[in-house]
């Protein structure tokens, strides 16, 4: 289960572990006084992975000492350790949310090797309709640390976010579950049929982009056009390949028309997520009249746990 980004043992002066502790995935990184990373690992011991807390500390301190760190090296989490069901339940920051202080919610996780904090997540309670993120704040955060404090984020995935930051506070946040309706119409649905032994295909498939397009359209309706999926295939000769690019660009589409008024002047989005995502996002977008400022996820949340574990740990004597 284990796999190593850069498995070789500290040979630097580590200030601090980081580590992204997802529902599925697992990544840590030691870093020395500059946010240097000095070594890594990651491995798919998420969350969901353990069965119960006590199991989050040695999942932990499994992979520091395969990095050889030192002894008492503090570490900062964020991520879904911290959630009701987690190692220990960090609590959620009710926005407005300043990111620059994430680190005053953090809560130390029971250790008996070292200190450990586990950054909160960020609610929304105020202006309905409740929502909830975790981990992606840690991500903005980092985008803050590097002097990208305002505008609208759009963090694709199973479970979209819209964020909207101003001057480094969260304002308002909007999830949208784009990713599993997709995965749940493409598997559970009569659209199933239509998709099967489909081909991955990007933001260039011309059905993605019509689609999207379609989706933007007054008074588009997404119940009212998903079966126009089904009989595309039987009427039209459209392939499994294009029948999956149409519900992806029905879907994005239709994500982006819902958020776009959250735009600010200016009308670019910055985008979090993966090459691919980011590739049918943009184009999405695009197709909107916006424009789009693609991110890297991985050095976000790393730099938003370095500055936490800055602020948590600075004063402390952890170099060896």
């Amino acid at each position: 289960m284990m796999s190593a980004g850069d498995n070789s043992p500290v040979t630097g002066a580590a200030f601090a572990a980081l580590a992204d502790w997802g529902t599925s995935n697992f990544r840590l990184w030691l870093v020395d006084r500059s946010g240097a990373v000095l070594a890594e690992r990651q491995s798919g011991e998420g969350m969901g992975t353990i069965a119960n807390p006590a199991g989050f500390s040695d999942v932990l301190e499994g992979h520091l000492q395969a990095l050889a760190a030192p002894v008492g090296l503090p570490v900062a989490i964020a991520g879904m350790a911290g959630a009701r069901t987690g190692w220990i339940e960090a609590p959620y920051l009710t926005a407005p949310a300043d990111l620059r202080a994430l680190y005053q919610g953090a809560v130390r996780a029971p250790s008996d090797h070292r200190k450990a904090f586990i950054l909160p997540g960020v609610c929304q309670r105020e202006p309905l309709p409740y929502d909830v993120m975790r981990g992606e704040e840690t991500q903005l955060a980092g985008a803050v640390f590097a002097g990208k404090d305002s505008g609208l984020f759009c963090m694709p995935g199973t479970h979209s976010k819209w964020v909207l930051l101003n001057q480094g506070v969260i304002e308002q946040f909007a999830t949208v579950m784009t990713g599993e309706l997709f995965d749940l119409i493409s598997k559970q649905s009569i659209l199933r049929l239509s998709m099967a032994g489909a081909e991955r295909s990007g933001a260039e498939h011309p059905a993605f982009v019509a689609a999207a397009k379609e989706a933007m359209e007054p008074g588009f309706s997404i119940t009212a056009r998903l079966f126009s999926i089904r009989a595309s295939g039987l009427l039209s000769g459209a392939t499994a390949t294009d029948a999956a690019a149409r519900l992806s660009g029905l879907l994005i589409g239709a994500e982006v028309a819902a958020m776009r008024h959250l735009v600010p002047t200016g009308g670019t989005v910055r985008i979090v997520a993966s090459e691919s995502l980011t590739g049918l996002y943009s184009a999405a977008l695009a197709a909107s009249g916006l424009s789009a400022e693609p991110l890297d996820g991985s050095a976000l949340v790393r730099s938003g746990l370095f500055a936490a574990a800055t602020a948590l740990f600075a004063n402390q004597n952890t170099d060896v």
